[in-house]
């Protein structure tokens, strides 16, 4: 027998205002055929003043949690992957606590953007097999629709709010259920090419996104081939073994690119970034449980996840459902 963190239910949220890219070319200089073409998206959520990280995550929460069969008082751990927190502190999962009614329990944020669901993922991975908790919640929130620059029109096209959430835990298994390996990378020299302009210890402002579009989509494409490759010889694996992956939403042709360079067809990658957008580190949760629920992921199934954000960062996860 050996001891891993189980997948036990998914769970998401999506703010109530879905904004069309037609819609969204009332107020910025763009158009729907232009938005497509460059990034395959043509809707996003922006949440409302009354829907927030901690909000939507505790939503998406209560999903995973009831896929899961367990309540709250159940839960020894939460982490929240989130660039935009409802406060500077505290951190948004004790927010989540507190609205789950959850009793007291380990709860921090985790911040890598894009990556930081992946981050989080490995994170609970290694407390849950050494007995900090026996279940615990992951929860990838974002309201990054609060820091976009409104005419910025190369990046606030690109982005929308929701949230994502896991259930793991930590069960005695015979078999290659669960996280079978994670890899994380970061690599800081690049952190100007994707960042926002402000923060408590510089501006004292939120700030807003700014991106150098170009570059970030070269090193996607390498970086998120690379730790798939390394993610996958770690336990042996060939692209022919993988059931599905579920990849970061940020750009349908990063997406095909990817996968086309791993030799992966594309009916097994999950693509939600047309309905999503890129709702950074909670892209990856919302995803995976949109093929849970659909039917395509299914028990047994081999299920490789991965991201790349700002830092950069990017890491990959693979498990057996």
């Amino acid at each position: 027998m050996t001891l891993r963190a189980i997948l036990a239910g998914t769970g998401s949220a999506l703010p109530r205002t879905r904004v069309s890219n037609a819609e969204l070319a009332e107020r910025v200089d763009t158009s729907d055929e232009w938005i497509v073409e460059r990034t395959g998206i043509r809707f996003r959520h922006i949440a409302e003043p009354d829907e927030t990280t901690a909000t939507l995550g505790a939503a998406a929460a209560k999903e995973a949690l009831a896929a899961a069969g367990l309540q709250p008082s159940d839960i020894g751990l939460i982490i929240v992957a989130t660039a935009t927190p409802d406060n500077t502190f505290p951190a948004s999962a004790t927010k989540v606590q507190a609205i789950l009614g959850a009793p007291d329990c380990i709860a921090f944020d985790v911040a890598a953007v894009c990556s930081g669901f992946l981050y989080a993922v490995s994170v609970a991975d290694s407390m849950l097999r050494t007995g900090a908790a026996k279940h615990a919640l992951v929860i990838g929130s974002e309201t990054f629709s609060r820091i976009l620059d409104w005419e910025d029109r190369t990046t606030c096209v690109l982005f929308g709010d929701g949230a994502g959430a896991i259930v793991l835990s930590a069960e005695d298994v015979a078999d290659d259920r669960g996280i079978l390996a994670t890899r994380l990378h970061a690599e800081g020299k690049y952190c100007d090419m994707l960042y926002v302009d402000g923060g408590p210890s510089t501006t004292g402002t939120v700030g807003h996104v700014r991106m150098q579009g170009r570059e970030v989509f070269r090193h996607a494409v390498t970086n998120l081939a690379s730790v798939l490759g390394e993610v996958m010889a770690d336990v042996g694996l060939a692209a022919e073994d993988i059931d599905w992956v579920v990849p970061h939403q940020a750009n349908k042709r990063i997406i095909d690119a990817t996968a086309k360079k791993l030799g992966l067809p594309a009916d097994r990658v999950v693509l939600t970034v047309d309905q999503h957008a890129n709702t950074s580190a909670a892209s990856v949760p919302l995803a995976l449980d949109l093929a849970v629920r659909d039917g395509r992921i299914k028990r047994g199934d081999l299920v490789v996840l991965e991201a790349m954000g700002g830092g950069f960062t990017w890491g990959a996860a693979v498990l057996r459902i």
